[in-house]
């Protein structure tokens, strides 16, 4: 029983867990019907009447304005927001998803302040997946550039 507790320990996300696994089974539900080739846009729309479908409330092209100084700065469009909880960015490359993708649904998750993020890959035979998580929000986020990489390097 202690095994079985330590397990789902590790599956357990802020949102309980339970809807980021119901997406991604709507999801691979989407994926296994229709397969990959088409556009991003028919994923979008599929898995969000898929979501419909299950009684989960869903907003496409959900608009995200990022200010400054009383400015909007940066107008951004969520793929999906599903519960008002998780973000869903919808890919439909036939390559593997890459740390370009990540740093998007990034920037969602800190404009939404969402507690995770989706990002799937419909474009490849098998269903590509990403739970993503926001960092821990201390401030504004540190770049190391090639100076600083040697300056740590030479520190005892």
């Amino acid at each position: 029983m202690e095994k079985e507790l330590s397990i789902s320990k590790l599956v357990e996300d802020t949102t309980g867990n339970t809807l980021t696994y119901l997406i991604i089974g709507a999801a691979m539900e989407v994926h296994n019907t229709i397969g990959p080739g088409y556009k991003e846009e028919v994923y979008e729309k599929a898995l969000a009447v898929e979501l419909s479908r299950q009684a989960m409330i869903v907003t496409r092209q959900h608009p995200v304005s990022v200010e400054y100084g009383g400015e909007q700065v940066a107008l951004f469009y969520l793929d999906l927001f599903v519960e008002e909880q998780v973000v869903v960015e919808v890919k439909a490359f036939s390559h593997q998803l890459t740390n370009d993708e990540r740093a998007q649904v990034i920037n969602y998750l800190k404009a939404t302040g969402a507690p995770v993020g989706l990002l799937f890959n419909f474009g490849r035979r098998a269903l590509e997946y990403k739970r993503i998580f926001p960092g821990k929000a201390a401030g504004p986020v540190q770049r190391i550039g090639r100076d600083d990489v040697r300056k740590l390097q030479r520190r005892p």
